[in-house]
């Protein structure tokens, strides 16, 4: 199925004044003809991406095949409270000692 219009596209002044209000973008004369310039010239491209045969290319969502790194979720060296309290700037108990923030 085709995503693209069988007529011609062409964008006009009007439609381009439109999307800058909408935009809340102020243009000049100058910057719509511009930019009324560059996206029709954009929607004829897609025109002609439109005309390509793509019956034989298979959908994908990434370029490169993408493969997870997932691995097993195995326990391999069991840490004790001691260990992983060791580099602590300050400890109260078994606890970390924080500054007091609130009164």
């Amino acid at each position: 199925m085709a995503l693209c219009y069988k007529n011609s596209m062409k964008i006009t002044r009007d439609e381009v004044k439109r999307v800058a209000a909408l935009a809340r973008l102020e243009l000049s004369s100058e910057e719509e003809a511009a930019l009324t310039d560059q996206l029709d010239k954009i929607l004829q491209y897609m025109e002609k991406l439109g005309q390509l045969d793509t019956a034989t290319v298979e959908p994908l969502t990434h370029v490169v095949e993408m493969v997870n790194a997932f691995r097993e979720d195995k326990v391999t060296a069991p840490s004790s409270a001691e260990s992983l309290l060791s580099n602590a700037p300050a400890l109260e108990k078994s606890f970390l000692k924080v500054p007091k923030i609130i009164e």
